[in-house]
């Protein structure tokens, strides 16, 4: 089969190519998916740098998640009840971007016929993120205030759907004016340009600072985040863009009695029942027709572009860029 691999951590552009290797073959608990596309996320690029929490072994296939059709079990009841459905592809093992793809049987996910094929191609990684930062882990509740960085890129744009949807109030940063009125329109309560006095700005914004935010970028911006929020107020952090640390004042941390906790969609979803998870999938689907956990401004690639798609998906204010494994 083709697939794109790399030999070597390095710079997207340079190290991937798509070469044939050997078909995957499934073995007792899992399946083998034929995948129709797969999206280029950050956590895929930060993997081919080798700067994700998960080291590759080379030559290794990049790709977490994706959609693709279920054409083998290696064995186990589930996976035989998965066979010859349409899924989305959930893959931390061997990567999805080729056109067969090996991960556990509890790691494809159903998706109904009217979901198109790049809306199923970014299932998990964002919604099910937005989803269980607000409902789950932080659990905000309506009328409350809820900060973000990285407020233009697609999982922002969900939480501040998301938050018209169940009534919390968000406070959105970004990095050029260009973004605030086109954020304003989507619903956003606040959109604030980030810069040195962003704290002073949240804290006037909110009232007094926001009680819970959520920070994908660190560095600087995480920092001021963090210096943002109200007193006893929670900073989830689920992503290092910026390759810079947070900074931490350890006398404001414990007389205002904040707190800095991480989160990793991942090894959340591995820490949960069944049935949470479960309910979880049937939520993003019905908010995926509603419009509210749907993915914006789709741009499509043939894997043969893999390296013009990583470019793209590496400039600022780029969409969602989807490799398109086959035709359908």
């Amino acid at each position: 089969m083709r697939a794109v691999v790399f030999d070597r951590v390095g710079d997207p552009a340079e190290v991937l190519q798509v070469r044939e290797v050997d078909r995957p073959e499934p073995g007792r608990g899992e399946v083998l998916v034929r995948m129709v596309a797969s999206p280029v996320n950050p956590s895929d690029l930060m993997y081919i740098r080798g700067e994700y929490g998960i080291r590759p072994e080379c030559p290794a296939t990049p790709g977490f998640e994706g959609v693709g059709v279920v054409e083998a079990s290696g064995g186990g009841l589930l996976g035989r009840f998965r066979k010859g459905k349409r899924v989305a592809v959930v893959n931390d093992r061997r990567g999805n971007w080729g056109e067969y793809a090996v991960t556990t049987a509890r790691q494809v996910i159903p998706v109904p016929a009217d979901i198109p094929d790049a809306q199923a191609a970014t299932f998990f990684v964002n919604p099910a993120t937005a989803l269980a930062l607000t409902r789950h882990v932080l659990n905000v509740a309506p009328g409350q205030w809820l900060a973000q960085s990285a407020a233009a890129g697609a999982l922002g744009t969900m939480i501040i759907r998301l938050g018209r949807k169940y009534g919390f109030r968000t406070v959105n940063v970004v990095r050029h004016d260009r973004q605030v009125d086109e954020l304003k329109k989507r619903g956003a309560d606040v959109v604030l340009v980030d810069g040195t006095d962003l704290p002073e700005r949240i804290r006037h914004a909110t009232g007094g600072g926001a009680p819970f935010a959520i920070d994908p970028v660190g560095g600087e911006t995480g920092t001021r985040i963090l210096e943002g929020l109200a007193p006893g107020g929670r900073l989830v952090v689920f992503g290092s863009l910026s390759g810079r640390p947070i900074a931490v004042d350890p006398r404001p941390l414990i007389a205002r009695d904040l707190r800095i906790e991480n989160f990793w969609l991942g090894r959340w979803a591995k820490q949960q029942r069944v049935l949470t998870m479960l309910k979880l999938f049937k939520t993003i689907r019905s908010l995926a027709r509603e419009g509210v956990l749907s993915t914006e401004r789709v741009e499509e690639f043939p894997m043969d572009r893999v390296t013009d798609a990583v470019r793209r998906a590496a400039e600022p204010g780029a969409g969602k860029v989807l490799l398109r494994i086959v035709g359908r």
